[in-house]
């Protein structure tokens, strides 16, 4: 059990290096066949550049805020794009009221509203703000919205027939059912979050790392501009990576599957029930081919 997530870890740091060896060997070589790698700094030059930012204040003003801007935007888009999910999904008026302006905005890419939120909003940093807001809310609606619609009528009912309200089914069929679907939402809201606010950093922001990456690109800075990319790609993992997990401790119930590959098969518990010491030794037998069945079932179904 422990060697095997051992080895996956060790052929990821593998699969790593080995892009990382590539980089290095296609720039020091200037290779330019098809695609120009003499205009790439080396990796050594990119780690050169990340030392020397890393022992300066501004990389650290940079990511702190980029990462406020990222953290509120989101929290934000979290809360409304739940909250728009589920009573569009629950109300027939509310989909009649929000669903057609809804469905108007969601097409319209959130750094394309760069020159509204710049007319909106008294200071750069709020139409940051708001443009992140913007380009998490629509994935989050859109998932809960159809998380909710995908709820089975049969607990709603349940509920209701044990005397509790709306507060109560909302409280204990309706986000618990969807909280697969509403993390799902989150975890693309997050990514998409990290694009519009570097982009929006780009083109108003005042310090933040897309800020940083643009001037490095102007002064052709280029291992620079890499140590930007660098820190975006680091920062949108982790970020990814802590709802991910988020999602995972509030989902525990929910049952887990795992992959196993075609040439291999788990060992099924058997789902035969003791029989008695005094019954029929007919039945016993039954008993037992029935277990055997629903167990080769079973593996059928995991396997499928």
């Amino acid at each position: 059990m422990t060697r095997r997530p051992l080895f996956r870890y060790v052929l990821r740091t593998l699969s790593l290096a080995a892009a990382l060896g590539l980089w290095q060997l296609l720039t020091s070589l200037d290779v330019d066949l098809w695609l120009r790698f003499s205009q790439f700094p080396t990796v050594t030059d990119v780690a050169r550049a990340f030392s020397d930012r890393l022992s300066g204040d501004d990389y650290w003003t940079d990511l702190t805020d980029s990462l406020t801007r990222i953290l509120t935007g989101f929290a934000l888009a979290a809360v409304l794009g739940v909250a728009a999910g589920v009573l569009v999904a629950r109300s027939r008026l509310a989909e009649d009221l929000l669903g057609p302006v809804l469905e108007v905005v969601r097409p319209i890419p959130a750094i394309a509203l760069v020159p509204v939120a710049i007319l909106l909003f008294p200071s750069n940093e709020q139409g940051i703000v708001f443009i992140t807001c913007t380009a998490a809310f629509f994935p989050v609606m859109v998932s809960t919205r159809h998380a909710v619609r995908a709820l089975t009528p049969v607990w709603e009912e349940a509920v209701r027939t044990m005397g509790g309200g709306r507060l109560r089914i909302l409280g204990s069929v309706v986000l618990p059912g969807a909280l697969p679907g509403i993390f799902g939402g989150l975890s693309v809201g997050i990514g998409v979050s990290w694009i519009c606010v570097i982009s929006a950093e780009m083109i108003s922001g005042q310090y933040g790392v897309g800020y940083r990456t643009w001037q490095d690109y102007t002064v052709v800075d280029y291992p620079g501009v890499f140590v930007g990319m660098v820190t975006i790609g680091v920062l949108g993992w982790i970020t990814s990576t802590a709802v991910e997990l988020l999602g995972r401790r509030l989902t525990r119930w929910l049952p887990r599957t795992s992959y196993v590959s075609p040439g291999r098969t788990r060992a099924a518990r058997p789902l035969t029930t003791p029989a008695r010491r005094d019954g029929d030794p007919e039945q016993q037998a039954q008993s037992e081919q029935q277990g055997h069945d629903r167990t080769e079932e079973a593996r059928d179904e995991h396997l499928v």
